[in-house]
């Protein structure tokens, strides 16, 4: 429990509304920490597949304050963190996590795709 409260200190949580949002206004990068299977079975669109990232700057824009989210599977998931910090160690500085998670994003009766 106090390893998510220092978590939730470091990375903002956004809500699934507010990420969506988001999404419909303005550049949001989606850094998806759920690994390459979940990935494949549906994300949210546009989201990184993190698991096979091997560069992941390569994939970043190169404006350092856009919206990063990242997220896993729901509230009890902690990969996302992974995520996160590799795009803070990149110099990011607007991180969140989506704390729902991509079961949120599909229980709140959002689209996913699916990966290739």
């Amino acid at each position: 429990m106090f390893a998510a409260g220092v978590y939730a200190a470091e990375f903002p949580d956004i809500s699934v509304k507010d990420l969506n949002a988001a999404l419909s206004t303005q550049k949001v990068v989606l850094l998806d920490a759920n690994g390459t299977e979940t990935w494949q079975s549906g994300h949210i669109p546009g989201a990184i597949n993190f698991a096979t990232t091997r560069d992941l700057a390569a994939v970043l824009p190169q404006d350092k304050n856009v919206l990063v989210v990242a997220y896993c599977h729901n509230p009890k998931c902690g990969a996302y963190h992974a995520a996160a910090v590799a795009a803070k160690k990149l110099g990011y500085k607007n991180i969140k996590h989506l704390v729902a998670g991509i079961e949120g994003w599909e229980n709140a009766g959002l689209k996913t795709e699916k990966g290739s």
